[in-house]
């Protein structure tokens, strides 16, 4: 099993950057695929990008070029640098850990987006 704690979040003007971090204990994090999903308020939770093991990423279309994961093996943590920031991004962000056919989740860090 993995623990994965969110931190990171918080209020941001529009056009603004956040990092979001995800510390991760418990197993062997380098591999496990690691992701970042978030749910804004009365939507289900929705992914917005991945990094595997290897290193290959992908995003969510509506936050290419804005969003970057990156992980520090050593460091046990997963991280996303979230730039030009816009009301439209605000939700609850959570990472999640997989491997074959087990995810784990955080407890959530609120990123909203406003003026």
């Amino acid at each position: 099993q993995v623990q994965l704690v969110e931190s990171g979040g918080g209020l941001v003007q529009p056009g603004g950057s956040l990092r979001l971090s995800c510390a991760a204990s418990g197993s062997i994090f380098s591999i496990y695929d690691m992701g970042w999903y978030r749910q804004a308020p009365g939507k289900q939770r929705a992914w917005v990008a991945v990094i595997t093991s290897g290193g290959s990423t992908n995003y969510k279309d509506s936050v290419k070029g804005r969003f970057t994961i990156s992980r520090d093996n050593a460091k046990n943590t997963v991280y996303l640098q979230m730039n030009s920031l816009k009301p439209e991004d605000t939700a609850v962000y959570y990472c999640d850990a997989r491997l074959g056919g087990s995810a784990y989740w955080g407890q959530g860090t609120q990123v909203t987006v406003s003026s």
